[in-house]
């Protein structure tokens, strides 16, 4: 069974940077998209960014140029750079894991993520 465990959220000021990781473990489907949602308080879960197991990368818009993914294969681990931090960014960042041929995800817990204006 796959598991994911997030780190790197935390408290940080407006224009402020943190590092958000997830490590996978267990039995990791070869090909794979991994990537981040967020929920602020009151508000829908929202994709944030994405990678493939080959590299492609999404991210929202209302994150590109401020957020950066990007994955160790060999660690299972996909990482979130998040620079420019705003207060809207506010939220719990959840890490996913999805094979794309069956649509099936496994999620983390959650990291919370406090911009202060």
């Amino acid at each position: 069974q796959v598991q994911l465990v997030e780190s790197g959220g935390g408290l940080v000021q407006a224009g402020g940077s943190l590092r958000l990781s997830c490590a996978a473990s267990g039995s990791i489907f070869s090909i794979n998209v991994m990537g981040w949602y967020r929920q602020a308080p009151g508000k829908q879960r929202e994709v944030v960014a994405s990678i493939t197991s080959s590299g492609y990368t999404y991210s929202a818009d209302s994150v590109k140029g401020r957020f950066t993914i990007s994955r160790d294969n060999a660690k299972s681990t996909v990482y979130l750079q998040m620079n420019s931090l705003k207060p809207e960014d506010t939220a719990v960042y959840y890490c996913y894991i999805r094979d794309p041929r069956t649509d099936m995800a496994i999620w983390g817990k959650g990291t919370l993520v406090t911009v202060s204006s």
